[in-house]
């Protein structure tokens, strides 16, 4: 028994240590692309963007919202390009983080936590997370559908999938918040990532 528990322990220590710099590069691939449209959203939107960042009434109304909008795409951007190369991956994760903290307490906190409103969901209800608009999902679903039915072409809407209602909570930017808590742990990856071939150069 105790050669078989070392056997199985030695096969997952190896099999971790050959898969690791895999995960992390398909992390890296996953996540970048999703930074960097989201900073070129901003950028391309640039003083609706400024608006939404300093509007007391229907924005995030935070102070000096210009640099706070050119802050925030310049993070996605940058740090997203520097993600995807895996070069001064654990630099890049900083401000990545500070931005899905922001946009999860300040912008999708009211939403509690699912992305899409599923009011059979056991985080949809009873829980510090709780959400009104997702337990009137079904209803308003109910009445979209008809509505379809009746004055449009409901077959060919719902060709691809059916309808849901975005709920806007934090599970997006939470999620995306922990992915980069990894990148800044682990790094870019050994053998895949700029980071390691720059570290090696140097030592030599």
């Amino acid at each position: 028994m105790p050669t078989i528990t070392k056997t199985f322990s030695s096969i997952l220590s190896h099999s971790s240590t050959i898969a690791e710099p895999f995960a992390l590069l398909l992390l890296r691939l996953l996540l970048a692309p999703v930074l960097i449209q989201a900073g070129w959203n901003k950028y391309s939107h640039f003083s609706d963007t400024v608006n939404w960042f300093g509007n007391t009434e229907w924005g995030l109304g935070l102070p000096f919202p210009a640099v706070m909008a050119a802050l925030a795409v310049s993070a996605e951007i940058i740090g997203g390009l520097l993600i995807l190369l895996g070069l001064l991956t654990r630099l890049a994760a900083i401000p990545l983080m500070a931005t899905m903290l922001v946009a999860a307490f300040t912008v999708h906190w009211p939403n509690g936590w699912l992305a899409i409103a599923d009011a059979s969901s056991w985080l949809a209800d009873g829980t510090i997370l709780y959400s009104e608009s997702i337990m009137q999902a079904p209803e308003k679903l109910t009445a979209a559908r008809e509505l379809l039915q009746e004055h449009g072409n409901y077959e060919w809407l719902t060709a691809s999938g059916k309808f849901v209602i975005l709920n806007n909570g934090i599970e997006f930017a939470m999620t995306y918040f922990v992915m980069l808590l990894a990148l800044f742990s682990f790094g870019g990856g050994r053998f895949v990532s700029a980071d390691y071939w720059v570290a090696r150069f140097i030592k030599r």
